[in-house]
């Protein structure tokens, strides 16, 4: 049990950086807001639209991550449910369809606990920059 837990902070660890290393190119990439009184709304749209594709192709590497771990540990027959239980289980949709054996439930409900983590910083990052687009705008 102790191995199978020190392997899921391991992948929590491995979402972490992911997570920290694309907001980081993120933000140099996308740039600083328009802050132009008057700036035209599809340069603002541009801009929440690529925010919200690095932020969801920051999950969908991270879910990778995980179904990864899960099909190379055997835990599902081949990697399409592998990739498959890993995004249900993320984004804690849970269908149900799917469950693992016994012994791998603790890294499933560990992979459940890191989705909501990173769902929630992404949130808070995509609040932020929708903040900073309204700070330039009220100016």
């Amino acid at each position: 049990m102790l191995v199978r837990l020190a392997l899921a902070f391991g992948l929590l660890g491995a979402c972490v950086a992911i997570h920290a290393a694309m907001l980081t190119v993120a933000l140099r990439r996308i740039g600083p807001p328009p802050t132009a009184v008057g700036a035209a709304d599809w340069r603002v749209l541009w801009r929440l639209i690529r925010v919200a594709s690095w932020l969801v192709a920051a999950h969908l590497i991270e879910i990778v991550v995980w179904g990864t771990a899960y099909a190379v540990l055997g835990v599902f027959p081949d990697p399409e449910t592998a990739a498959y239980f890993s995004a249900v289980t993320y984004t804690t949709v849970g269908y149900g369809d799917l469950v693992p054996p016994a012994e791998w439930r603790l890294l499933a409900g560990m992979e459940g606990l890191t989705g909501i983590l990173m769902c929630g910083w992404s949130t808070g990052y995509f609040f932020a920059v929708v903040s900073r687009i309204h700070m330039g705008h009220d100016r």
